[in-house]
């Protein structure tokens, strides 16, 4: 696999490589890139082969956008990469920034048509486009009717201010209901949902993955290396000062568990077998797995993204994939047994019965 191993995000016309480039580290901020390093990690993702750029309108507080903006309008590559970035989050409060001194406009944020609007006209201008490939829905609002949003973001696409559609970080049934609405209306639907996703976050497999498949929407991982966990630099008897896990970060403490530990062994003794970074062996995992299109990968310096491009390179075998899928099993909840092969033979009296979409996989 390379780059330019191209494919389908969901089923849709739109072409994207396995790997795509988030865009959070670029501008300002503790763990961010100025623009000299942004600019060299988008010129190298570039060379790799790379077309698939994302962002969100809150990151660096509108300056990622500006500057993947302005790499690409200076390259003259508008027309060749696949834009995408994110509404949801509240303009007027960004979560990312410390210490706000009051609340905000609650208009100016959620997935209500109102905000919609706004952010899209906010993220256009600060683009420097006057179109946005693939828009993501950032976060579900808990609260706007997903017709709304659907009728929404489907207008936008017909106005051709959007090409598609997708949603981050909503239940599945969320990402179902849409996929149903749309398609009992005749409208454009979401083509993907963008999922946290790793071998130390498994549990959207249960629902969301099922639920993409139904629907037509292709699967983006977001943090593949569970926040920096999985590249091995955090030490099990010692966390303090290695990296953003180490100190105030969306994840808290929540991957330093026993379990998790577990599976980072399992990862680097498969690493070792094979002499590539334990990284590489967790972002290889990922890009194997069933429903995934393709994976965002996040860096503050080329030297990451190039290591990130080079497990595209990797070809784990079916028993190291096994080893890495038993380290990593999530413990199986009510929806497991719902659609377990046992309870499949009991409900056709004993017969194993096989289903049309089997060959994608049945965990």
């Amino acid at each position: 696999m390379s780059l330019t191993d191209f494919r389908t995000l969901g089923r849709s016309g739109l072409v994207v490589s396995p790997l795509a480039l988030g865009t959070m580290t670029f501008g300002p901020g503790e763990w961010g890139a100025n623009e000299a390093s942004s600019r060299a990690i988008f010129d190298a993702y570039r060379e790799a082969g790379g077309n698939f750029v994302d962002t969100a309108d809150i990151y660096s507080g509108g300056q990622s956008e500006q500057l993947v903006g302005k790499f690409i309008a200076e390259a003259g590559l508008r027309d060749e990469i696949v834009l995408a970035t994110k509404f949801g989050f509240n303009g007027s409060a960004n979560p990312l920034t410390a210490n706000q001194s009051s609340a905000g406009n609650p208009n100016a944020g959620g997935s209500g048509a109102k905000n919609i609007h706004r952010a899209l006209e906010g993220s256009l201008k600060r683009l420097g486009t006057d179109y946005i490939d693939l828009y993501w829905m950032h976060i579900w609002d808990g609260v706007t009717p997903i017709g709304e949003i659907v009728q929404t973001l489907g207008d936008l696409v017909r106005s051709g201010k959007i090409r598609y559609y997708g949603f981050s970080d909503m239940p599945a049934w969320v990402g179902s209901k849409a996929a149903t609405i749309a398609a009992e209306r005749g409208v454009p639907g979401p083509i993907a949902m963008q999922l946290e996703y790793s071998l130390v976050a498994r549990d959207v497999e249960a629902e969301h993955f099922p639920a993409a498949r139904d629907g037509g929407m292709g699967i983006m991982p977001w943090s593949p290396l569970a926040g920096g966990f999985l590249t091995g630099k955090y030490q099990r008897d010692d966390t303090s000062d290695t990296g953003r896990l180490s100190g105030a970060n969306p994840f808290g403490d929540s991957k330093f568990t026993d379990r998790n530990w577990d599976i980072l062994s399992a990862a680097e003794s498969i690493a070792r077998e094979i002499e590539r970074p334990v990284a590489q062996v967790a972002l290889a995992w990922t890009l194997a797995q069933p429903g995934v299109t393709s994976t965002l990968v996040g860096a503050s310096k080329v030297s990451q993204l190039e290591s990130n491009v080079a497990a595209t390179e990797l070809d784990l075998s079916p028993d190291q994939l096994k080893r890495l899928d038993d380290a990593s099993a999530p413990t199986p909840g009510f929806t497991a047994s719902l659609t377990s092969r046992d309870t499949r033979r009991m409900v056709h009296g004993g017969h194993a019965v096989s289903g049309w979409d089997d060959s994608a996989g049945t965990r």
